[in-house]
């Protein structure tokens, strides 16, 4: 549960977040391996020989072709790792659509944008509320709910949110037949309404 609701607030890079870091302490491994080497700390004579083997040097020198093909082959995948990662860092979020009843042989669906409408809609309609938005995330296992909600100079912030609470979400966890959607809500006061504060 406390995942669900993580993933209502913002959406989760702890992935990416995990990659870093090892990738972080590989090279920072690396980094310090190197610099004990450097001072000596593996013996004088390693510290003024070349970091690569005289014989992997020798290896590289007679197989040319095979060790550019090798270095071409390493910086292909390198390059099609890094893309595939930015390319999943910057995939739009899953909007899971929601099974409300599944059967042996059929399934009653509601479209994710069209509960997130629902939300929206029912959320705009509130007093105090000038505007509304919606959207579903997680999966269809575990889906979650963030709503914006754009006041009005009127409103009182306390009674749209318990309003919101029992009316809006309440109806929509009784209707979709979940028992625990998290949500997160933000507030924000609506600029369009505002008019000029000073005559």
């Amino acid at each position: 549960m406390k995942k669900r609701s993580r993933s209502a607030v913002a959406r989760s890079a702890g992935g990416d977040r995990s990659l870093l870091v090892l990738l972080g302490l590989v090279l920072l491994a690396g980094g310090v391996l190197v610099a004990l080497l450097g001072y000596g700390v593996f013996g004088a004579d390693r510290a003024g020989r070349p970091l690569l083997d005289p014989a992997i040097v020798d290896l590289i020198r007679a197989q040319p072709l095979a060790a550019r093909i090798i270095a071409i082959v390493a910086g292909v995948l390198l390059l099609v790792l890094g893309l595939s990662w930015a390319a999943g860092s910057v995939r739009p979020e899953r909007k899971p659509d929601l099974v409300i009843d599944r059967g042996p042989a059929t399934a009653i669906t509601v479209d994710a944008a069209a509960a997130a409408d629902a939300l929206a809609a029912q959320a705009a309609a509130l007093p105090g509320v000038g505007r509304a938005k919606a959207r579903m995330v997680g999966t269809e296992d575990a889906p979650a709910v963030r709503v914006w909600v754009w006041l009005t100079d009127d409103a009182d912030a306390r009674d749209v949110l318990e309003r919101l609470h029992g009316q809006v979400l309440g109806a929509a966890r009784t209707s979709l037949g979940i028992a625990a959607l998290p949500v997160a809500v933000r507030l924000e006061l609506d600029q369009a309404s505002s008019g000029p504060r000073v005559a």
